[in-house]
């Protein structure tokens, strides 16, 4: 069921504290971690704070914040624009294959695709997580011919 009722906002300030929540949610649901609250607080303001580190984006229906996800740079020297990198996608679980994240992808797909200085949009996600590729591939979305390798020195 797809909600015609879903607004995408970009977050505020205001937004911060649902959006820890779901931060520390989406954790402690897909990697089994609890992450530390002070911490990803501060990672969060860090992001209003400076426009060189993205942006993040809610969903509202029936009056609350239902989902939200970040949005990063990466610059492409071969393209000479950036990409928009999709992170930290959480939903919450009551308004889940309801169309949340649907409308968000779309609203980053119009925007991005709207702009010269944007050349394209790429996420990661967890290679256990078949419904989240699913979802990502019926978007239009291609696995890519990359694998993902960190060194953390955080978590």
């Amino acid at each position: 069921m797809i909600n015609d009722a879903i607004n995408i906002r970009e977050a505020t300030r205001q937004d911060t504290d649902q959006i820890v929540q779901f931060q520390q949610s989406m954790a402690q649901e897909a990697e089994g971690k609890s992450l530390d609250e002070p911490l990803l607080r501060r990672g969060v303001a860090s992001v209003f704070d400076s426009d060189d580190k993205g942006f993040y984006l809610v969903a509202e229906a029936d009056g609350e914040v239902v989902g939200s996800l970040l949005i990063t740079y990466e610059w492409s020297d071969w393209r000479n624009a950036t990409f928009w990198w999709i992170q930290s996608v959480f939903v919450s679980a009551d308004w889940r294959r309801k169309g949340v994240y649907r409308a968000m992808h779309d609203w980053v797909h119009d925007i991005a695709d709207s702009r010269d200085d944007i050349c394209g949009i790429r996420l990661y996600v967890d290679r256990t997580n078949h419904i989240a590729q699913q979802t990502y591939k019926s978007l239009g979305m291609a696995h890519s011919h990359y694998d993902l390798y960190e060194i953390d020195f955080v978590l």
